[in-house]
């Protein structure tokens, strides 16, 4: 392609957003989409990872819609290198692909978004305004995929189980005992083992971590 962008120019104070997708159709698709919101526009398009960097350049963005397939870079090793160049530039990721190595890497390449590109038109809009807003946005799907992983990794005793559940339904620490036949101690020690594995330092925390795992 002769042209490595291209370069629309609003004067209103909508959401810059510019698109980088190696697929033109894709990315005409998606620009008119966005174009019909009433706070967001697309100032350009690019089609490889040399002319994001060129359309960056060139014009000031809020948002960078970036797929990750490009033809001449990953487009996690882009989004690192945006991101470095350009701290302010909040990046989303638009992609096919909705596995967890590539979210990973996505996420450690400093993406503040990740969304699937069979998001409806609604969702669309609400990521582009999460992050534009300064807040990190996955799409219900990502968020699937990631608490499944964290399930299948989280192994609970059949006694951490039935505990978690008795922290939940708000039995005191001496209910839980009597509950459970065991000492107020043991208890606590393993409510404390259930803290640890869940990654959350007080009892409202762990509860609440229980129910977005679908643990209780």
């Amino acid at each position: 392609m002769k042209n490595r962008f291209e370069l629309t120019s609003f004067n209103n104070p909508f959401i810059r957003v510019a698109m980088v997708d190696d697929q033109k159709m894709v990315a005409d698709g998606f620009e008119r989409l966005i174009n019909e919101t009433e706070n967001a526009r697309v100032i350009g398009k690019a089609y490889s990872a040399a002319g994001c960097m060129d359309l960056l350049e060139a014009a000031h963005c809020d948002v960078l819609l970036l797929d990750v397939g490009l033809p001449d870079m990953q487009g996690t090793e882009l989004c690192s290198q945006v991101k470095k160049k350009y701290p302010q530039i909040k990046v989303l990721m638009l992609t096919s692909y909705g596995e967890l190595f590539t979210i990973n890497r996505a996420m450690d390449a400093g993406a503040d978004g990740y969304l699937m590109k069979s998001c409806s038109q609604e969702e669309l809009y609400k990521s582009i305004e999460t992050v534009a807003s300064g807040d990190r946005y996955l799409c219900d799907e990502v968020k699937t995929t990631i608490k499944k992983i964290e399930r299948s990794q989280l192994k609970l005793s059949r006694i951490e189980m039935q505990l978690l559940q008795l922290i939940a339904e708000s039995y005191s620490l001496s209910e839980q005992a009597d509950k459970m036949c065991l000492g107020t101690n043991t208890i606590r020690n393993y409510r404390q083992r259930l803290m640890m594995k869940l990654d959350v330092h007080t009892t409202s925390q762990l509860v609440q971590k229980a129910k977005e795992m679908k643990l209780v």
